[in-house]
């Protein structure tokens, strides 16, 4: 352990041994040279590299390395050296230097700080308390101040440790915010962490106040309520005051409370056939049951639109398809029929009970709850994004939001601001991915591009994300038929049980259901035990996870199967011949192209991608390589 130079963090530094190579000479004729490759760092100055971090002893190696040495030599050096040379390694900007800490010593007096031999105790300890202080320290290191400290963190289980907030994150986290505030970043980045340290500290520094920290569905909940235990175990008081729930199951809660009215939601299926009856009951109404449905879903429901001059002036946020007045009075005359329905049968939607609810919650002096954070943001509804506004109205601090554009997969895009949520000024993107090794990471960005802008023009790049560890390149495997595909997955997960990655770790995704059937079968030839994931169950404990790329989401595994990639199933074949209107293609095509980085950044260490040729025309930019 050492204070380094420039920085005056303390760090765990490798030392080796000194080899003296010795040339002895030759008089044969030697064989001609292939040119020198090229060293990554032959620009970047020895004071840049101390400024970085990079240790005095690795100097030269960092200087000497090329693209092939550079991951090998990443292992070797401290976190935040290797995070700022493999931004420059892959083409990022110079990074900004790690601060200096003001009791910093020079590199002449480098030596006379190596702890804890060649200093008495007391400077020693001096010294080492300073380093700790560091940023890049803590990301390392915590310090306890008496021995009961000490026992309780030696005697907490692991999983309280994966909890644990870097310093770039909790200046997130403890940031007071003038109003609604957004955290992005991709897969792996540690949104869901800042999130529940967001909930804990709002908690802890109101003691009165109530939270609401929500997510897009119930096992997702599920998740989060557990590792907020693990968060805050020994605070109960703090954790009563916090409560965990999906979105929808937190307003089906409030409904009844803020209302005064019992909620019956309309099925699914029941909806459906409402629009169908009323449309065959309008004469001359050409238009297919795609855009009729889509019409409903995206702009009657979404925008709370009850009369025709409301349907008639309503803003088309995001609707490419431009309809004549005409038109719309056809399609008014059907939503109408439908929305008359619901009301003689005392049923809504789940976007009408979100509508309530901002309705009744608007001005409020004393909403149900005092703050909200909201994991896996990129999914919230119009509806939904409109209840928690008039939730937050607008106080300091009210609303907090974690997600990732790239992780959109069932919601439109469509403007924040409009209504009444805007994050722009106060949207910070995460950089460092703790989760997905820098092999799989940098494949499946190729899946999304560098950055991602929402309906707003908040940009979030991902070009500057960098991965704390390596792996295996993934393998892209194409098979001529379903048997085979299965065979080499039986095979793929039969090694990975071998080299003991336990069922539990593993996990096999496809699109869709139909396809689940060839997931199973190779669990089966590989005679793993598998469990099939659905709606409302996690992970299993000692069983490998089969299920949907939409169950994926807030998983992860250290080694994940992605199967019948398929040319007609991913993009699904079925949802591109459904689309209502040719504007909401693109949009089609980009949110499968997410569902897959979803499935594929589930990974951390190892990951497959197989399929039947032909094979998804996704799987030519996954594959693809650097220039």
């Amino acid at each position: 352990m050492e204070v380094h130079p420039k920085t005056g963090a303390a760090q765990l530094v490798e030392i080796r041994q000194t080899v003296r190579e010795i040339i002895v000479p030759r008089h044969v004729e030697a064989p001609p040279q292939a040119s020198p490759a090229r060293r990554l760092f032959q620009n970047v100055s020895r004071e840049s590299l101390l400024s970085f971090g990079v240790p005095q002893e690795w100097i030269k190696d960092v200087q000497s390395a090329d693209e092939d040495g550079f991951f090998r030599l990443a292992d070797h050096l401290p976190a935040e050296a290797a995070q700022a040379l493999l931004e420059i390694a892959t083409g990022g900007p110079l990074p900004f230097a790690s601060p200096a800490s003001p009791h910093a010593p020079s590199t002449e007096d480098h030596a006379a700080l190596r702890l804890p031999e060649e200093s008495s105790e007391a400077e020693a300890d001096s010294a080492l308390a300073t380093a700790m202080e560091h940023p890049d320290a803590q990301r390392r290191f915590r310090l306890v101040h008496n021995a009961a400290e000490l026992e309780r963190a030696l005697d907490a289980p692991w999983d309280r440790w994966t909890v644990f907030l870097h310093p770039d994150q909790r200046e997130i986290v403890e940031r007071v915010q003038t109003g609604p505030a957004r955290v992005s970043g991709s897969a792996g980045t540690g949104k869901t962490i800042v999130a529940l340290h967001r909930a804990a500290h709002l908690a802890r520094t109101h003691p009165e106040a109530r939270v609401l920290l929500a997510t897009f569905d119930e096992p997702l909940a599920n998740a989060l309520a557990m590792r907020l235990r693990r968060l805050v175990g020994n605070e109960p008081r703090l954790a009563d005051r916090i409560d965990v729930s999906s979105l929808d199951a937190a307003g089906a809660r409030l409904y009844r409370a803020v209302t005064g009215k019992t909620l019956r939601l309309v099925a699914r299926a029941e909806l459906l056939k409402l629009l169908q009856s009323a449309a065959v009951s309008v004469p001359d109404l050409r238009i297919s049951r795609a855009l009729l449905v889509s019409e409903w879903d995206h702009v009657v429901d979404a925008c709370a639109v009850s009369s025709w001059e409301g349907y008639r002036d309503v803003p088309r946020l995001g609707r490419k398809t431009r309809l004549r007045e005409e038109r719309r009075r056809q399609l008014w005359s059907v939503y109408e029929k439908v929305l008359e329905a619901l009301r003689k049968r005392s049923e809504v939607t789940q976007a009408m009970m979100f509508t309530a609810l901002a309705r009744e919650l608007t001005g409020r002096r004393n909403p149900p709850y005092d703050f909200a954070v909201v994991d896996e943001a990129q999914d919230l509804s119009m509806a939904q994004l409109r209840f928690l506004a008039a939730l937050g109205t607008n106080r300091p601090d009210a609303l907090f939001f974690a997600g990732d554009m790239g992780q959109r997969i069932f919601q439109q895009p469509f403007s924040w601001k409009a209504t009444g949520v805007d994050v722009r000024g106060r949207s910070r993107t995460l950089h460092v991915n703790y989760r997905t090794s820098h092999q799989i990471r940098m494949q499946a960005d190729r899946l999304l591009g560098p950055e991602t802008t929402d309906a707003d023009g908040v940009v979030d790049t991902r070009n500057r994300t960098i991965s704390l560890f390596n792996g295996p390149v993934p393998q892209v495997i194409p098979s001529k038929t379903e048997e085979e595909e299965i065979t080499k997955v039986a095979d793929w997960l039969g090694e990975r049980s071998r080299e003991k990655i336990a069922p539990h770790e593993i996990g096999v995704f496809v699109r869709s259901r139909a396809q689940v059937v060839r997931a199973t079968r190779a669990a089966d030839k590989a005679g793993i035990p598998y469990k099939i994931l659905d709606d409302h169950a996690l992970a299993p404990t000692g069983y490998a996870s089969v299920g949907t790329m939409h169950l994926a989401k807030g998983l992860e595994f250290k080694a994940v199967a992605v199967m019948a990639c398929d040319d007609d199933v991913i993009p699904l074949q079925e949802r591109i011949e459904a689309v209502g209107e040719d504007g909401d293609l693109q949009e089609t095509y980009d949110s499968e192209r997410q569902l897959l980085y979803v499935a594929c950044t589930r990974a951390r260490d190892v990951l497959l991608v197989t399929g039947v040729e032909p094979v998804s025309e996704f799987l030519e930019d996954f594959n693809k390589r650097s220039a």
